[in-house]
């Protein structure tokens, strides 16, 4: 199975001090890695977590251990789709943000899945196609 990892799986698993194993989303990402799924990054995660990097030791640690990740590519759909989603989102009431709207759409093109501690994914997937997987079922 091919899916995309989010910034908030990342995070637990690559950026605390200490990894919580127990943690679902942890175990989930774990057995992907096991079970050999293509995981992907979309730019703006990939972005997301260097931005939060302030040693250069741990950007450069933190590059090289996403490095066999490969990114989506975007195209001009995606980011038009990314906009509409927005527009349906807010007509629904649900404030969903851009950066989360273009990750959504990026899947939805490619057919992947998303793994995603971020519950916001839960309310933009009540208006689109995205398939957000939870621990359990990941």
């Amino acid at each position: 199975m091919n899916l995309v990892v989010d910034t908030s799986v990342w995070s637990l698993v690559l950026r605390r001090p200490r990894v919580d194993e127990a943690d679902p989303f942890v175990r989930a990402f774990r057995a992907h890695i096991e079970a050999g799924d293509g995981m992907f990054l979309v730019g703006n995660i990939l972005q997301e977590l260097l931005d939060g990097v302030r040693a250069k030791k741990d950007f450069d640690r933190l590059l090289r251990l996403l490095d066999p990740f490969p990114l989506l590519p975007l195209d001009r759909e995606a980011y038009v789709g990314a906009a509409e989603l927005r527009q349906r989102c807010r007509s629904k009431g649900v404030q969903a943000g851009a950066i989360d709207c273009l990750i959504a759409v990026a899947c939805m093109q490619h057919g992947f899945p998303l793994l995603t501690a971020d519950r916001d994914f839960l309310h933009i997937a009540r208006h689109a196609e995205l398939v957000v997987l939870q621990p359990a079922e990941a």
